[in-house]
């Protein structure tokens, strides 16, 4: 799959997030700062609380991994969160944005959802098999979105005024189904195991574990969408904003293509 044979009008319906501002280098740095605390606060919740009486395996190792991880995405955040780094390094305080969201709504859900399984009567290697079976799924869910993000583009359902871009909703809505069964099946995988080992846990923690398995789907299934934005971001102008922090209009680079060419001529 090659996403270079397609134009820039292929990718119009992805800038709506920047036209909004919702995803502005302005708003992103509001949002660094409060990923600061976030962040540890669901470190706090993961390692100490729900790690708590759990018998998950290579506990220590992962508290050491997540730890350094967490600790460089909170000091670079804190970097990227300056308006004289972020107006100038767009493109990277969207990666940062990318990994923030990912570890923040991702990697920490299904932690809990891995400690929260420690604390029942299974086996370590039972919890090890249900971690790949739960990862595999979620692998299965990363690929069959980049194939169907790939196929729409290559539909125009993202240009503008297309039927994606005026009736998104309703083409969601149809074309989620087949990973929806998918993450259904890792649901329902999850809710029997739970069924055979958590018997003797509270309802909170057993529903908590459910919960934080979908948030983990949901996110890997958001990951193919934030990819090819940033995609946009490295390849069109039109994907950031300017010094006056104005959006940069469609179609750019093209025009600036052909007046460094027409300069040339003369």
């Amino acid at each position: 799959m090659s996403l270079n044979k397609l134009t820039e009008k292929d990718f119009a319906v992805l800038r709506a997030p920047f036209e909004s501002r919702r995803q502005s280098p302005h708003s992103f740095g509001s949002i660094f700062i409060l990923s600061i605390f976030l962040q540890s606060l669901m470190f706090f919740l993961a390692y100490v609380v729900v790690a708590d009486k759990s018998n998950y395996p290579l506990q220590k190792e992962m508290f050491t991994i997540h730890l350094i991880i967490t600790v460089i995405i909170i000091l670079i955040s804190i970097v990227y969160a300056i308006p004289a780094v972020y107006m100038k390094k767009q493109k990277s305080q969207y990666v940062i944005s990318v990994i923030i969201s990912q570890n923040l709504f991702g990697a920490f859900p299904y932690v809990f959802t891995l400690f929260i399984a420690g604390r029942s009567n299974s086996t370590e290697n039972s919890l090890m098999i249900m971690t790949l079976v739960t990862f595999v799924i979620g692998l299965f869910i990363f690929v069959f979105t980049c194939v169907r993000f790939y196929n729409l583009l290559q539909k125009g359902n993202y240009r503008k005024d297309s039927r994606k871009d005026k009736l998104r909703g309703r083409f969601e809505t149809q074309s989620y189904l087949p990973f929806a069964i998918i993450g259904g099946v890792g649901i329902v995988y999850i809710i029997q195991y739970i069924a055979r080992n958590f018997y003797f846990l509270q309802l909170d923690l057993i529903l908590i574990a459910i919960i934080c398995l979908t948030i983990f789907y949901t996110m890997l299934f958001v990951l193919p969408e934030q990819l090819v934005i940033l995609y946009c971001k490295y390849r069109f102008d039109s994907f950031n904003y300017d010094e006056d922090g104005n959006l940069k209009p469609m179609g750019m680079d093209r025009k600036e293509r052909r007046n460094e060419e027409s300069s040339r001529s003369y």
